[in-house]
């Protein structure tokens, strides 16, 4: 099945990115937590409870649009979020701080 996933860091700067799903939800949530690792993004929660959403978020803008330009990485980045989330549609806000579905 298809899937798309939006990453939004400004009125200009927007990433839609197509995808195939497939990857077990398991393979999207190893995948987010070591980017949150090697990207070390910071926790949205001033408890640092992380929730799946917000690791999603996270990631994005930690990553920035520049890492977003390589197509290795947006593809990547859409198709462990789709597999972590369950969602064919996600759309990522980052200057929002949302997450939608």
């Amino acid at each position: 099945m298809k899937a798309t996933v939006t990453v939004v860091f400004s009125a200009d700067q927007r990433f839609q990115i197509e995808t195939e799903t497939g990857l077990s939800s398991e393979a999207g949530f190893e995948w987010l937590d070591e980017q949150f690792e090697v990207l070390e993004a910071e926790p949205l929660r001033a408890s640092g409870k992380v929730l799946l959403a917000d690791k999603v978020l996270a990631v994005a803008a930690a990553a920035g649009p520049r890492r977003f330009a390589n197509p290795d990485f947006a593809q990547a980045y859409a198709s462990y979020s789709v597999a972590a989330l369950g969602r064919p549609i996600i759309t990522v806000d980052v200057p929002e701080l949302s997450v939608s579905f």
